[in-house]
């Protein structure tokens, strides 16, 4: 401390932000296990151990929410990893910086839309009566018009794609930077050597970027119990037709919250949502050391 303590003087706005916003919060979860009457304010009222907790699992459509949560998550995750490596490594291999620079913009740009935005725009695709798929793509192709927010079975591929198309993107640039940083006397050497291009992925590329993979895929394997709200409430309009296939935990508990008006059960579902997300985060990265240590997290 008396060596550094210049270093941790720096340090203290970032550690004073970090406890305000992320640990005295933390106090609020104690709402999880209360009947939270306004009266009697937070710490006055009664407490009520896990039953809080019981709506969650105790309900028939406890089974499809979450089963939904994590197999869109689990989609979404391995998809968004591989089709953002592949537009990363075939970017970096692309003649022309001028295109490689315009594509990564014009990938990037859906990321800054809202879900508001984007709801609007799958309607107007999606739209019954004035929808592009139904007026203008499948009348060419002879198939009569499809009533899109009636019919569950064809949004878990629509979720999906509208997922990867708005948070791509993001990604990619991430994977791009770290290409970027690899010394090209690898490549050089290899192509020495007669290394193909998919050689060169193989054994150069990819090695040397899967700290960043590791990382990337770990932070969202945390979130893996959570859903993004904008994407299945809005784009959905949250229509009751498809809630078998789009109705996820955090709209459930929306709906209820809305229904009900209990702030102990939904501080309750976000409780659950954090402590296994903190948990998967630490199970992967055990799984991670034990393969390679300098890869793993912590």
């Amino acid at each position: 401390m008396k060596k550094y303590w210049v270093f941790y003087l720096m340090m203290l706005p970032a550690i004073i932000i970090l406890i305000i916003n992320n640990y005295i919060p933390m106090l609020g979860t104690v709402i999880a296990f209360k009947d939270i009457n306004y009266q009697k304010g937070i710490l006055g009222s009664d407490w009520v151990g896990f039953s809080n907790f019981k709506y969650l699992f105790s309900t028939e459509t406890a089974w499809i929410i979450t089963r939904n949560t994590l197999l869109y998550n689990t989609a979404f995750i391995v998809l968004t990893l591989i089709f953002s490596l592949a537009f990363a490594i075939m970017f970096n291999e692309m003649r022309s910086r001028w295109l490689s620079k315009f594509h990564q913009s014009a990938m990037f740009l859906p990321y800054f839309l809202s879900w508001v935005v984007v709801s609007y725009l799958v309607y107007g695709f999606l739209s019954a009566e004035h929808g592009f798929m139904n007026k203008t793509l499948l009348p060419f192709f002879g198939v009569d018009p499809i009533e899109w927010y009636s019919q569950s079975q064809y949004w878990p591929g629509i979720l999906v794609i509208v997922k990867l198309w708005k948070e791509i993107g993001y990604t990619t640039v991430i994977y791009m930077a770290a290409i970027i940083g690899i010394d090209h006397e690898y490549y050089e050497a290899a192509l020495i050597d007669g290394a193909s291009k998919w050689k060169q992925i193989r054994k150069i590329t990819l090695p040397l970027i899967s700290p960043v993979i590791i990382v990337m895929t770990l932070l969202q394997i945390g979130r893996i119990f959570n859903a993004d709200f904008g994407l299945f409430f809005q784009v959905t309009r949250n229509a009751g037709a498809l809630y078998s296939t789009t109705q996820v935990i955090d709209t459930y508990v929306y709906q209820t919250f809305l229904a009900i008006g209990d702030i102990g059960m939904s501080s309750a579902a976000g409780l659950v949502q954090s402590v296994v997300g903190f948990l998967l985060i630490f199970l992967a990265n055990l799984a991670v050391r034990r393969i390679s240590k300098d890869d793993a997290l912590f």
